[in-house]
């Protein structure tokens, strides 16, 4: 199932490329496509890219709203 998430439009607002965010992030390129796209990821791999993000862990909802 697809999860609707605002991690690419946080980015490209931002003019983060994919490599930028996967290297702030400290995952992969391919793990920050898989999320744009919707798929599901660990809690940690969200923690790391709402804090690559510049968001604190209070606004995830911003990032991954449930």
């Amino acid at each position: 199932m697809k999860n609707r998430n605002n991690v690419r439009k946080i980015r490209e607002d931002r003019l983060i490329s994919k490599m930028e965010l996967a290297r702030l992030a400290g995952v992969s390129a391919a793990t920050i496509e898989r999320v744009e796209q919707g798929e599901t990821c660990r809690m940690e791999t969200k923690r790391k890219i709402i804090i690559a993000l510049g968001f604190s862990l209070t606004d995830r909802h911003k990032v991954f709203p449930d």
